[in-house]
C-alpha cells in the first residue's frame, strides 16, 4: 500500500531519535506490548503480513504521532477484533464478557521459548527462477491498494540480481490470506540510481524482492 509508512527515502520528518537505541524497550508498557503482540502468534494464525497490512491501515496523523509499541497493539487489537476473539466493548473497558473466545493464554516462558525459534518464510515446490544471478532487471512503476514490500523509494530503478534466496511466501498475497510463494532475489542498486543527492557515490542498496515485482531491463 501507498501511504505514510512508506517513510524510506523522505524528507520532513525530522532528525532520527537515536536516544536510548542501544536499549531493548523504552519502557516496561513496550516490553508488555511486545510480548503481548507475540503471544498471540501462539493461539490463531494472524499472519505476519496481515499484522502489517492492518498496520498501515492507521489513520495518516495517528500513524504519525503514535508511539510505535503502541501502533502494535492497536494493530493487535483490531485483528482480534475483526477475528472475532475480542469485541470494541471489551477493548474500551479492559473487561472481558462472557467466557474466553480463544484458549487460555501462553504463559510468559512460552512466549520467551517463541522468540529462540527463528520463523521462516521459505517453500519448496514453487516455479523455478527466471532471472539467474548477474541479471538487469527493473522494478515495478507503482504499489497497488494492498501491502507490498516494494518500497516507493525503489520503484522504477533499474539494479542487478545478485543472488536467488529460494521461494519464499508472496507478502502482497499473503496480507490477503492467499498463501503462495514466489522466487525471491536480492537485488543491487547504485544508491545516486535511488536517491539522485546521491549521484556519484560508490554506495550500493541491496533490496530482497519478490519476482512479480520485476522485469528484465
Amino acid at each position: 500500500m501507498d501511504g505514510v509508512h512508506d517513510l524510506g527515502g523522505k524528507q520532513g520528518f525530522g532528525p532520527v531519535d537515536r536516544h536510548g537505541e542501544d536499549e531493548a524497550y523504552h519502557s516496561e508498557a513496550d516490553a508488555r506490548a511486545y510480548a503481548l503482540c507475540v503471544s498471540m502468534r501462539g493461539e490463531r494464525s494472524y499472519p505476519i503480513d496481515w499484522f502489517r497490512h492492518v498496520r498501515e491501515n492507521i489513520d495518516p496523523v495517528d500513524y504519525l504521532t503514535r508511539p510505535y509499541f503502541d501502533q502494535w497493539l492497536q494493530t493487535a487489537m483490531a485483528m482480534a477484533i475483526d477475528a472475532g476473539d475480542l469485541s470494541m466493548v471489551e477493548v474500551a473497558t479492559g473487561k472481558a464478557e462472557g467466557l474466553a473466545r480463544i484458549p487460555a493464554p501462553m504463559m510468559p516462558e512460552d512466549v520467551r521459548a517463541m522468540l529462540t525459534i527463528p520463523a521462516t518464510f521459505e517453500r519448496a515446490g514453487a516455479e523455478p527462477p527466471i532471472f539467474a544471478v548477474g541479471a538487469r532487471v527493473r522494478t515495478a512503476s507503482h504499489g497497488h491498494p494492498g501491502h507490498t514490500r516494494l518500497p516507493a523509494y525503489a520503484r522504477s530503478a533499474t539494479g542487478e540480481v545478485i543472488a536467488y534466496r529460494g521461494a519464499h511466501l508472496m507478502p502482497d498475497d499473503g496480507a490477503r490470506g492467499i498463501d503462495r510463494a514466489e522466487p525471491l532475489y536480492t537485488v543491487a542498486f547504485a544508491r545516486g540510481d535511488l536517491f539522485p543527492e546521491a549521484a556519484g557515490s560508490p554506495d550500493k542498496v541491496h533490496l530482497d524482492l519478490w519476482e512479480s515485482y520485476l522485469a528484465p531491463a
